[in-house]
């Protein structure tokens, strides 16, 4: 029976910007995505027959809803696979967030599944698949720190500079849907490009309006901007301060107010699933030879 683990990192949106809205309602955005080194972790067990099984400690996730389980059954039925899977899902990071984890998670699930059912799919592909599912999930899916534009599906690889974040979770809920459609929201940015948006004056447009909504938020950022320059990540309630150091990040956490979450991370270009499938299938190379 084999069995494959994988992490599934956290992002942040380095910046977010508004640039248009479209007819159908979407919008046009412009942000830069890194990945973090905290991630939740899961499992994949193949299965003779054709079920699709989640296990989670926590019962709310473990449905047919989750992305996890619609990855999987995304790819079970347009690639006809005749195998099941059993996966347990290890949740680390917190939800509703902002911190993408639920893209990320049905991303690890088509890496992984490409990989277990042996369907010799290309990375676009599974990109494919993954824009079905979320627009978030095809970044994590390429697995490069990226900018990206249209409904943030257009991603272009960059580099930018991994230092070290404290990631604050004030243990809010943000309705993506109800942000996006408050009519105070700033959808008129100047477009930025891939080659000088580290040089030009950016921010998180959201950042204003939830700042307003959620009090709770507005303090958090507060407490954090003392300690380093600070940000709101995507359309989430996590917010993240940017050092030089860990031990700088550690002092800031070890000060964090009792009521809130936090953790410290470091920035990566190159997300840690992609790595070790690089890394098993090097390994998989040199056992054949």
């Amino acid at each position: 029976m084999e069995t494959i683990v994988l992490p599934a990192p956290a992002k942040l949106n380095l910046f977010l910007h508004i640039t248009g809205r479209r007819d159908n309602g979407y919008h046009e955005l412009q942000t830069v995505f890194q990945f973090l080194d905290q991630h939740d972790v899961l499992s994949f067990t193949r299965l003779a027959g054709n079920a699709i099984e989640l296990e989670c400690a926590d019962p709310a996730l473990a449905n047919d809803e989750n992305l996890v389980v619609r990855a999987a059954r995304l790819l079970q039925t347009q690639q006809k696979v005749p195998q099941g899977v059993r996966m347990i899902l290890d949740k680390r990071l917190p939800y509703g967030g902002g911190l993408g984890g639920g893209s990320s998670d049905a991303a690890t699930t088509l890496l992984a599944l490409n990989q277990l059912w042996q369907l010799g799919l290309s990375t676009t592909q599974l990109a494919q698949f993954g824009l079905e599912l979320g627009a978030d999930v095809p970044v994590f899916v390429h697995g490069h720190a990226a900018f990206a534009e249209g409904i943030g599906e257009q991603l272009y690889p960059v580099d930018p500079p991994s230092p070290w974040y404290l990631v604050v979770d004030p243990g809010v809920h943000i309705s993506t849907a109800e942000l996006f459609r408050h009519p105070d929201l700033t959808r008129d940015c100047q477009p930025v490009s891939v080659d000088d948006w580290q040089q030009r004056a950016t921010t998180n447009v959201c950042e204003p309006l939830v700042r307003r909504l959620y009090p709770e938020v507005a303090k958090a950022l507060d407490w954090l901007v003392e300690y380093a320059p600070t940000r709101l990540t995507g359309t989430g309630a996590c917010l993240f301060g940017t050092f030089e150091s860990q031990e700088l990040a550690r002092a800031a956490l070890a000060d964090l107010p009792a009521q809130w979450r936090g953790f410290v991370a470091r920035g990566l270009n190159e997300s840690p699933v992609c790595q070790q499938l690089r890394q098993a299938s090097t390994d998989n190379l040199t056992n054949h030879d």
